[in-house]
């Protein structure tokens, strides 16, 4: 079977700005909190560190800006379907027998909003991209993409 493919649906939603804080534990909760500020309440010194407590654990946390012109969003997976036009619609001359299980599932991605920053949460250090493997991922998947997305510098040497 194959895997779902998803698109995002891009709406109004997604033009909202959202705080995004990952933290180095799991929270089994996946609906609102209200008010928000009897469990979290992040500080931050004069030296842009933030610090917060949950459950009596101390975490130091670090802003890490995304590089201009990037952007993060964040969806929300809806349930995955069958495509509505099956090949056989498609293709008029040839006559196309297909095993339903081999059929792709296409799901659709609800855009929620986007950050242009996150924070890295981190038990009583700083993160670092050394031993982090959010800022690692992130610092090397944009030199990734800028080594891709760029031409060669200096002319080409003829052979």
């Amino acid at each position: 079977m194959a895997h779902p493919v998803f698109t995002v649906d891009s709406q109004e939603n997604i033009q909202k700005k959202a705080q995004i804080h990952l933290l180095p534990c799991r929270i089994h909760h996946d609906g609102e909190v209200k008010p928000v500020e009897t469990y979290w309440s992040p500080n931050e010194s004069e030296d842009q560190i933030k610090t917060a407590y949950i459950r009596g654990r101390k975490l130091h946390g670090k802003v890490v800006k995304l590089p201009e012109g990037y952007y993060g969003s964040v969806v929300e997976k809806s349930t995955p379907k069958k495509p509505d036009q099956s090949r056989e619609e498609m293709v008029e001359d040839l006559e196309i027998i297909e095993d339903p299980e081999d059929q792709l599932e296409v799901g659709v991605m609800q855009g929620k909003g986007t950050f242009d920053e996150f924070v890295v949460w981190n038990h009583e250090t700083l993160a670092d991209s050394t031993e982090d493997p959010y800022l690692r991922g992130m610092e090397e998947w944009i030199s990734f993409a800028g080594q891709i997305h760029s031409y060669p510098s200096g002319k080409a040497s003829d052979n």
